[in-house]
């Protein structure tokens, strides 16, 4: 049986979830943006690997025909009729020292136009607590909006579990450590050694804020 690597599982995910969203595959530039894959023939590479192990089927090379095999164009789901997303605040998580790792029921919905947060479903939101990233625009009270995915370019803004508690900063790993960097001069940066980084620490990319008035 041919199995799938960990990131070929995620290529396959990324590309399920553009057709279950949108109703099309993405391109190979969307797939490395979002699993952080630089280069177009590395992700080309794990497409391959898919086809050749049997989960994947493209003509001439197109991204936009990528189809995993069993799924058929009739799997998309259709776009929301009013354009609108209903996101659900699932707790709080910590913009300053991490807190108790994130509740993961509803608390309450907001609903927002779809293309605010990149046209994904698979969106989820949180309350801020704390003012670590408030020179990032992101203050103690606000909601975020975090899609989900294991992996972020370096330099986005995350929310990431540290032990089991979560927070959200920006995202820099280097040599020997994760550097969990806040959007505050007067607060100091997490440094996670890369041996207590797991593959699950990340929960999301930051891709909108929400501040009620």
């Amino acid at each position: 049986m041919n199995k799938l690597t960990d990131r070929q599982r995620m290529v396959l995910e990324c590309i399920r979830a553009s057709i279950e969203q949108n109703g099309y595959p993405p391109t190979l530039r969307e797939i490395g943006n979002h699993l952080g894959i630089k280069s177009t023939n590395g992700v080309n590479d794990h497409l391959r690997a898919l086809e050749r192990k049997g989960f994947l089927t493209r003509e001439d090379m197109k991204s936009r025909t990528l189809r995993p095999v069993g799924m058929g164009p009739k799997s998309a789901r259709p776009r929301d009729e009013d354009g609108m997303l209903e996101i659900p605040i699932i707790g709080r998580v910590a913009a300053g020292q991490p807190i108790e790792a994130i509740e993961h029921h509803a608390e309450e919905t907001i609903k927002i136009d779809r293309m605010l947060v990149g046209g994904t479903r698979d969106v989820f939101g949180l309350r801020i607590q704390g003012e670590s990233m408030i020179e990032a625009g992101i203050h103690n009270g606000d909601y975020v909006f975090v899609r989900k995915q294991l992996e972020a370019p370096r330099g986005s803004v995350v929310v990431a579990l540290v032990g089991d508690e979560a927070t959200c900063k920006y995202y820099y790993p280097e040599k020997d450590h994760i550097r969990l960097e806040p959007a505050n001069s007067r607060m100091a940066a997490i440094l996670v050694p890369k041996n207590d980084w797991r593959p699950t620490s990340i929960l999301g990319v930051v891709v909108g804020v929400y501040r009620k008035l």
